[in-house]
């Protein structure tokens, strides 16, 4: 006797291969003693063309703070905006966000 049942068959499922973006990394700006801070808003609004109010912010958070995350984005741009800031003679660090 053949009992009739549903079956389950085993079907051959692809999986996609998991793809993620790349972490977004922080430019800081970090203070030092010697650079005024006229020059580093004057630096901010030329590299990136910030409003003089936007960079007049960021750059009394770097001075109140002693530091400031002044841009966010993709590796390569990163690296090339902090080497910008320290052809200026800005001291500059590069971090990867956190996920």
């Amino acid at each position: 006797m053949r009992v009739r049942g549903a079956t389950k068959e085993k079907s051959d499922t692809k999986s996609k291969p998991e793809t993620s973006l790349a972490l977004p990394w922080n430019v800081i700006v970090h203070d030092d003693p010697v650079t005024l801070m006229t020059y580093v808003s004057k630096v901010f609004v030329q590299v990136f063309g910030y409003s003089s109010e936007k960079a007049h912010r960021l750059m009394m958070e770097v001075h109140k703070q002693g530091r400031s995350i002044v841009w966010t984005g993709a590796r390569e741009q990163a690296e090339m905006y902090a080497q910008k800031l320290q052809a200026h003679h800005l001291l500059t660090t590069l971090e990867a966000v956190d996920a």
